[in-house]
């Protein structure tokens, strides 16, 4: 269970104070897709990366399964962010000079106890269709085998929790509708709580639930 309670974001912005996020109060139940939607700037990424525990609050708590995350001490949110959460990005955010496998195996770098590491690496790849795929570099993929690729990464740790921001916005409609699938999969067959940032109403409507934010409020449709 994800809950925020009263959470705001805030910025200063010269002597103006904006709100990224204001007195947001939520829950996300285990196992759930859940599509937040908003204009740029509507504060969609903020809460992300609040939930993601990239970015911490400046008021409220953030509690996933019973802990908060604004008392956790930076080893237990580092822990939190590399073992609990997979990050997938529209950017992809792949390393230019590593393969496809390489860029999948890095967060086992920093994740301790885990054993056959380059294993684990080609079953997330191979659970992501790129099993032939898996000693090519980001430049010899196409934009939808690189998001794969990203996905493969976010699942290496075996995650809770899968958080997407606008992981489509560099596809087209044909790539977009293949990576939704996989996301709708995971979510489906391996009981991965899905939070997706989109600007896309089709992908939104394919979630269990729906978000709305708009000047850092946050409403249900």
């Amino acid at each position: 269970m994800i809950e925020l309670k009263d959470v705001t974001k805030t910025y200063k912005m010269g002597d103006e104070l904006i709100y990224a996020l204001n007195n947001v109060s939520l829950r996300i139940s285990d196992g759930e897709f859940v599509a937040l939607v908003g204009p740029s700037g509507s504060g969609k990424s903020t809460l992300a990366n609040v939930i993601g525990g990239l970015d911490a609050p400046t008021a409220g708590e953030v509690i996933v399964d019973n802990e908060s995350l604004r008392k956790a001490s930076d080893k237990k949110l580092s822990a939190y962010r590399n073992k609990k959460v997979g990050f997938v990005f529209q950017t992809f955010n792949l390393q230019p000079y590593y393969t496809a496998l390489e860029n999948t195996m890095l967060p086992l770098l920093f994740a301790k106890g885990v054993k056959h590491k380059k294993e684990k690496a080609i079953e997330c790849l191979r659970a992501v269709g790129l099993e032939n795929r898996m000693k090519h570099k980001p430049n010899e993929l196409s934009g939808g085998e690189r998001q794969r690729v990203s996905i493969a990464r976010a699942l290496v740790n075996d995650p809770e929790i899968i958080i997407a921001d606008e992981p489509t916005g560099n596809l087209d409609s044909a790539k977009s509708a293949e990576i939704v699938d996989l996301l709708k999969a995971l979510n489906r067959e391996k009981k991965i709580t899905v939070v997706i940032i989109t600007h896309d109403p089709n992908i939104a409507r394919q979630a269990h639930r729906i978000l709305t934010i708009l000047d850092g409020k946050v409403g249900e449709r």
